[in-house]
């Protein structure tokens, strides 16, 4: 019997499992959203969490956990600089795990796991470089000295 037993074992070792676990939790901070199965997102899911909580103390020592914890020291300054400031007022929930279907090749099943409110940071970046793309070809199309003749 499995009672009181949280977790997911995912069919691998303890150290697979900790080292695929850490490689989701990087690269979810690193990218903001990652393509995995349900069972691999689900169980990432806790640990992006906790990440993000060691982030809004931003405290020394919890700089020091997280890192233990990443693999890369810019995901650590990501974490630290902008997520953590951008969940300062949320109380937990930071995560969503979006179903996306079967897998082409062996049929499991999909899902996205990512920070809520991403895609409302990327929309803002996306718009803002349509706006410099469309300031500077305005900026370059008008000749030096003002107004065209109309």
């Amino acid at each position: 019997m499995r009672h009181r037993r949280g977790g997911y074992k995912l069919q691998r070792t303890t150290s697979h499992r900790l080292a695929l676990l850490r490689n989701l939790v990087t690269s979810v901070i690193e990218h903001e959203r990652v393509l995995t199965t349900v069972v691999k997102a689900k169980a990432a899911r806790p640990l992006v969490d906790k990440m993000i909580t060691l982030a809004k103390r931003d405290t020394l020592h919890s700089r020091r956990q997280a890192a233990a914890f990443l693999r890369t020291p810019e995901s650590v300054r990501k974490l630290f600089d902008k997520i953590g400031t951008r969940f300062s007022q949320r109380n937990g929930g930071y995560t969503r795990v979006v179903r996306i279907g079967p897998r082409k090749g062996d049929g499991a099943e999909l899902a996205m796991l990512e920070l809520v409110g991403s895609e409302l940071v990327k929309r803002a970046a996306e718009r803002a470089k349509r706006r410099e793309e469309r300031l500077k070809a305005m900026r370059e199309g008008q000749p030096e000295g003002g107004e065209e003749n109309k």
